[in-house]
């Protein structure tokens, strides 16, 4: 898929196509409604629950039933795909630029390939796949998947960093402990497979009571992976992960500045619509502001003129 996100969440086109024909228009106002997607939500979380049902075996008089929701569901999908298409007009390939769009049609198609109903097991995961289609429907996990997607060169060159670092003290570890502890160090897989265990510092004091019955020593190599993978390398993980994040939000944003994303219909986009109601909310807090600061002055003026008066008259 596309690391761009799709700029009409709603699944039609990007911009309104003014001179749309009168079928266009409305299959674009009914994919870009929010009862479709809420109607489409409750289809795939529905098909979510047959799933979930097929896999106990005391239900199996009502496998017709399911099979039944199942061609539904089909049917459902496949109208819906339909319905956004034509919402692009004359231009249905536009539909195909965005990945997400692209991800609905492979997964909805792929149900009615000949050669997927030779084997359950496959078929049934093209049907979970479905369940991935809730992410587009989210702008927060949307957000999310767009992170992650564009977090990968990062992370691709974290986990290079990784396996080097795990190999050198794997190799290191099969040279400290192979003999004495040949389950755990044996070779160069077990040792790798003992250290990759240990990232989740489940097994760091069973470990490091075996290093010291071998030399107090080892503890400066256990100590020294932990605060190398452990702590380093999982930190710079996260920072990729979260600066991935704060792009895709940006982008995020910036796509809904851009003209045509409209919800409430005024003719504004949405984002400078909450962009000036803040600035309206922050002129009214100066305002609120200003008018407390007079009504102290004004009642600090009140309490204090009575004891000028007083010292005036002597009293």
């Amino acid at each position: 898929m596309s690391d761009a996100p799709v700029p009409a969440p709603r699944g039609g086109p990007a911009t309104p196509q003014r001179h749309q024909p009168g079928w266009a228009d409305r299959c674009d106002r009914l994919a870009r409604s929010r009862p479709f997607e809420i109607a489409i939500v409750v289809v795939i979380l529905a098909n979510g629950i047959v799933l979930g049902l097929e896999t106990y075996d005391n239900l199996s008089p009502a496998g017709a039933a399911l099979h039944w929701l199942e061609v539904l569901f089909r049917a459902v999908f496949v109208v819906e795909i339909a319905i956004r298409l034509a919402a692009y007009g004359k231009r249905p390939q536009d539909f195909f630029r965005h990945g997400w769009n692209v991800f609905d049609f492979v997964v909805i198609a792929a149900i009615f390939i000949p050669g997927l109903h030779g084997d359950p097991a496959l078929l049934r995961v093209v049907r979970v796949a479905r369940m991935v289609r809730l992410v587009r429907f989210s702008p927060g996990l949307r957000t999310i998947v767009s992170a992650l997607w564009r977090s990968l060169p990062g992370v691709t060159g974290f986990l290079a960093l990784a396996v080097v670092t795990l190999y050198v003290y794997g190799m290191a570890g099969w040279l400290i402990f192979g003999n004495r502890y040949p389950e755990e160090y044996g070779d160069i897989g077990r040792s790798l497979l003992t250290l990759f265990v240990l990232l989740s510092l489940e097994t760091l004091p069973d470990l490091i009571e075996q290093g010291m019955a071998i030399s107090p020593w080892t503890l400066l190599y256990y100590v020294s992976y932990v605060v190398i993978t452990v702590n380093l390398l999982l930190n710079i993980l996260i920072a990729v992960i979260v600066n991935s994040m704060e792009e895709a939000r940006r982008l995020e944003m910036t796509e809904r500045l851009a003209p045509g994303y409209d919800e409430d219909g005024d003719g504004v986009p949405d984002e400078v619509d909450r962009i000036a109601l803040t600035q309206r909310l922050d002129d009214l807090r100066a305002v609120i502001t200003e008018l407390e600061r007079e009504l102290r002055i004004d009642r600090d003026d009140g309490h204090s003129r009575p004891h000028r008066d007083n010292a005036r008259t002597g009293r």
